[in-house]
């Protein structure tokens, strides 16, 4: 019993030790070279909760960086979130020459098993850049031009000629946006498919339209594991699609023909897995982030009304100009369309369509944004106008980086630009107006809490 006595206080005192040190360490991480100043907070939580708290759409810096900014003197600091250590920066030249290094794409755990642990998207940089190869022949400028804008453009007005049967009707900007990409996706993509299957990936769908950034525990009960469930079965859905439609040898015209194309070359990268992994990948990132755009874009229209006039002007002369009143959109008349793509740039200045881009360095970077004062007058007022007279197709510089930069370049950057503008030009043909109650937040992803709705009044004047 003596012993016991002794050795209690023993073992308590080096478990506090042993405690203390851990704490230390997590605290003060080691590097090879000089890290950012920073606080690591509280162990495995971090500072993720302050980080992940939701804040006003017009703010642009989140009252989180804003105070780490305030406390530290410097646009980069140290911190951990989603239980790992990461530095943050937003500071446009060290994210440019993050962008141009050798650097590969990271993920938080939790993206990495929604995605699947062995997405081409999160392997090494030749798989990476070889999908992105892939997908950019689907969504990239000239299957546009020849194909998707006409589907885009089709969709979208059978969307608004459905919704305004009647002479007044509402419905969700992000919403209808998300079933119409979804739908297009389908089609264009996959084909035609079982009403069955259609509502079964629908329901799978769904369950990633929350929060992609969490803590990595997958167990019942915790957003992560419904991810890896609505995954799981979303891939077997979509893997017994592909053979069946392989062995059918039905060409379709569609994305599967291209996929079909890479795996009957000599030596082929691309199999089943690899084809159903980069479907699920380009399903989920669609649905997920254009919409968002195209909700926030209108949101930003109807607070300006002298937008909303110019914006009419231009696709009532759009429509006018045609010859055939009825046709649809053309790929001339897409890039003739100045103002929308000024608005359309504005917009995404405000919004970007990767707002966190993940990476890891594998070398030593030696060492701003959308809203400097020094690169844009009035940085928090909404003006399309600034960008007269300027390249409104581009996509890249070191102030301007909506779609990321480097590898991680959004491949998809004009199909998502194709698809506001498609929407912009129907959505101004009718007199409209959004709920006042309407509001828009910013974590991560932007965020609609009261939706984001639109009502119609009036009949298209053509």
């Amino acid at each position: 019993m003596l012993d016991f006595y002794w050795t209690f206080p023993v073992i308590v005192s080096l478990i506090v030790v042993k405690l203390c040190h851990w704490i230390y360490r997590w605290k003060n991480p080691t590097c090879k070279g000089k890290l950012p100043p920073g606080t690591m907070g509280f162990p495995i939580i971090g500072e993720t909760f302050e980080f992940m708290t939701p804040y006003d759409f017009h703010l642009v810096i989140s009252p989180f960086l804003k105070k780490k900014i305030s406390r530290y003197g410097s646009k980069m600091f140290s911190t951990s979130l989603f239980g790992a250590k990461v530095i943050i920066s937003i500071d446009p030249e060290v994210n440019m020459e993050m962008a141009k290094a050798n650097s590969q794409f990271g993920a938080t755990e939790s993206l990495r098993r929604l995605f699947g642990e062995y997405n081409d998207f999160l392997q090494r940089k030749d798989i990476h850049k070889y999908v992105r190869n892939l997908t950019s022949r689907f969504v990239g400028p000239e299957n546009l031009k020849n194909r998707l804008i006409q589907d885009i453009d089709c969709l979208t007005r059978n969307y608004f000629e459905i919704e305004n049967g009647a002479m007044s009707t509402s419905f969700d900007v992000k919403e209808a946006a998300t079933q119409m990409v979804v739908d297009l996706i389908v089609n264009k993509v996959i084909g035609g498919m079982e009403s069955e299957a259609v509502k079964e990936l629908g329901l799978c769908w769904t369950t990633f339209r929350t929060n992609w950034f969490n803590f990595s525990y997958n167990f019942p009960g915790t957003t992560v594991y419904r991810f890896v469930m609505a995954r799981k079965r979303a891939a077997k859905l979509l893997k017994g699609l592909i053979q069946k439609r392989k062995e059918s040898k039905q060409g379709l015209g569609d994305f599967l023909d291209i996929l079909f194309d890479e795996m009957e070359k000599d030596g082929a990268v691309l199999d089943i897995d690899r084809a159903v992994n980069l479907i699920f990948t380009f399903f989920i990132l669609s649905q997920d982030t254009t919409p968002r755009i195209v909700a926030a874009t209108v949101k930003l229209v109807a607070d300006n009304p002298d937008v909303m006039e110019e914006l009419k002007r231009e696709h009532e002369a759009v429509v006018q100009n045609r010859v055939d009143k009825e046709a649809g959109i053309t790929w001339e008349e897409y890039k003739s369309m100045t103002f929308t793509h000024m608005v359309i740039k504005e917009s995404l200045r405000f919004t970007s369509a990767q707002p966190t881009v993940h990476r890891i360095p594998t070398e030593d970077v030696q060492i701003g944004v959308h809203f400097d004062e020094k690169k844009y007058d009035d940085p928090l007022k909404f003006n399309p106008w600034r960008w007269k007279g300027q390249d409104l197709h581009g996509i890249l510089s070191k102030d301007y980086m909506p779609f990321g930069a480097g590898s991680t370049l959004c491949v998809g950057s004009e199909f998502a630009k194709c698809i506001i503008a498609v929407f912009l030009h129907h959505l101004s043909r009718f007199r409209w107006s959004l709920d006042p109650k309407t509001r828009v937040l910013r974590r991560y992803m932007l965020m609609f809490p009261t939706g984001c709705k639109v009502e119609i009044t009036k009949e298209p004047s053509d």
